[in-house]
């Protein structure tokens, strides 16, 4: 009997634990959320001795100010810059990503990893192209 007093207070414990994780529809619903011009972007050939930077423009489209807390990078290569304030509804903002190239020319994609207050805690951007060779005539001017 004992036993099973103690099985049923740890499964009660678990439940709540697990429903105070979770969001209820409404409170989901006036989230602050991202909505991005693009997610994904391609530099095409550029030479391995050049940096080259995008701005990946968003907007707010919750009803709630959205609040980055994080945007990482996968490797030092790449370096982000974002917001600190927050955005308010409606409002716009940038995450500027600047990759700079390793020597080797070879095929590249990042990933660029941001966190925030939004519905979507978690979200992802990319950048991807090839690097090429110097003199290379194939490089695009990024």
């Amino acid at each position: 009997m004992k036993k099973l007093i103690i099985l049923f207070a740890f499964v009660l414990g678990i439940g709540v634990v697990g429903k105070a994780q979770t969001t209820t529809p409404a409170e989901q619903s006036d989230a602050p959320d991202f909505k991005f011009d693009k997610e994904t972007y391609d530099f095409g050939k550029i030479p391995t001795t050049k940096p080259v930077s995008v701005e990946f423009k968003f907007t707010n489209i919750g009803e709630k100010p959205l609040i980055i807390t994080n945007v990482a990078a996968s490797c030092g290569c790449t370096v982000p810059e974002w917001p600190k304030t927050p955005i308010k509804k409606g409002q716009t903002g940038v995450i500027k990503v600047t990759y700079t190239p390793t020597p080797t020319a070879m095929p590249f994609t990042k990933p660029i990893t941001i966190t925030s207050n939004a519905k979507i805690s978690t979200k992802y951007l990319y950048i991807k192209g090839q690097t090429v060779a110097p003199g290379d005539a194939t490089a695009s001017a990024n």
